[in-house]
């Protein structure tokens, strides 16, 4: 049987200097140089215990600016049409985000960050350290990605932000 309904509460808030959707990287490969924070609520702090070992975290959020749900999408690669569940656009049925960042360091319940593309204020779900022992695979395949080439995908991937 589905569960008709799930309920998920955050653990934290991030912060960044991402205000406009618009001029926000389109994944964190391409915010390199945007810092931000991770900041855990007071009573999650005893899970960050061992954190510091690790130099980048997955860090999982509720999209919520994202728009209203949308079965095919056109992703910021290309100007064509893909089902949303073959890109990484916001407008999802469930608005979970997923960012690989680096953790610069810990300060009791915040974590300094860099390579953030997430917008100021959003609801921090959970985090997970990122072991290329578990996380690393070589894939073969790309899908509809692997006809973009690289010097568009930084272009579009950048956007409008300032700092890059």
């Amino acid at each position: 049987m589905v569960e008709s309904s799930l309920m998920y509460h955050p653990i934290g808030v991030i912060h960044s200097a991402h205000v406009a959707p618009e001029k926000t990287p389109i994944q964190s490969v391409f915010a390199e140089g945007c810092s931000g924070e991770a900041e855990i609520f007071p009573e999650y702090e005893e899970g960050l215990q061992d954190l510091e070992g690790f130099s980048h975290l997955y860090l999982i959020y509720h999209l919520h600016q994202a728009g209203p749900c949308r079965l095919t999408v056109k992703p910021f690669l290309q100007d064509v049409e893909h089902g949303v569940f073959a890109t990484r656009a916001p407008s999802r049925p469930n608005g979970i985000g997923l960012s690989i960042v680096k953790l610069i360091c810990r300060d009791r319940n915040i974590l300094h960050l860099d390579g953030v593309d997430i917008l100021d204020g959003t609801p921090l779900l959970d985090i997970k350290p990122y072991t290329p022992r578990f996380d690393h695979i070589e894939t073969t395949r790309n899908g509809w990605q692997d006809a973009v080439d690289e010097t568009t995908a930084r272009r579009r991937g950048r956007r409008k932000h300032d700092g890059l």
